[in-house]
């Protein structure tokens, strides 16, 4: 059974997809205007990827830097508020969304997943609660100030953790934005300290920033679910 539907949870939209019959994950991912165009390709490339029955919740995010940045860095933006919400979102998904996903499918494991802030979104969420068994963390803006401070303080409760990059990232005169190379490449580390190096994985994709977006995020989710299929 693959079904797509746009429904309201907890007072935003969501596109909610059934790939397969009974399935064995949730996979959540927030989702800005942009992405919107990408998601079914994203999906279809997961279960190709896969093989696997998942759920897939895609809610909506109004304003992406406020609401997925965890601390005001103002080489994110000079928007004072921005910094204040990642909380806000992070409640809505374990109290709003995850309770009905719960209450449809069961007791399933749970990747959280997101590219550029929704990576970093992504990775800062299993440091801050206990109900995520993965995070594909793609492309993240590990750039953002004091980043491998708060990695370093701050435990990991998901099992798994996939990092990527594109190998033409580092390459900007953006002087923060140039330190994601070496930040993503420290966090690797960290993580396989304290995960276990069949744990966590760092992928390097061709290109920039903006490219493949869809199919880096799709790679992200398909490692962590089979990850999670095969040590069940």
């Amino acid at each position: 059974m693959n079904m797509k539907q746009t429904m309201e949870i907890g007072g935003r939209e969501c596109l909610l997809y059934n790939e397969g019959e009974e399935p064995k994950v949730l996979l959540i991912q927030p989702l800005d205007a942009q992405e919107h165009d990408s998601i079914d390709s994203e999906v279809a490339m997961i279960s190709e990827a896969t093989g696997a029955s998942f759920v897939m919740a895609a809610f909506a995010i109004a304003d992406w830097e406020a609401e997925l940045t965890p601390w005001h860095d103002p080489a994110v933006s000079k928007r004072q508020e921005v910094g204040d919400h990642a909380f806000d979102t992070l409640d809505y998904i374990t109290d709003s969304l995850l309770p009905y996903l719960k209450e449809q499918f069961g007791l399933l494991p749970v990747v959280l997943g997101g590219y550029s802030l929704g990576g970093l979104f992504a990775r800062w969420a299993v440091s801050k609660a206990e109900c995520f068994d993965a995070a594909a963390a793609v492309s993240p803006s590990l750039w953002i100030d004091a980043w491998c401070g708060f990695s370093e303080a701050h435990a990991v409760y998901a099992r798994y953790v996939y990092l990527s990059l594109g190998d033409r990232e580092e390459r900007t005169r953006h002087k923060a934005i140039a330190q994601v190379g070496n930040n993503v490449r420290w966090e690797h580390e960290h993580l396989q300290q304290i995960l276990g190096p069949d744990h966590t994985t760092l992928e390097w994709n061709p290109g920039n920033h903006f490219s493949d977006a869809a199919l880096r995020t799709a790679k992200g989710f398909a490692w962590c679910v089979n990850k999670i299929n095969l040590n069940k």
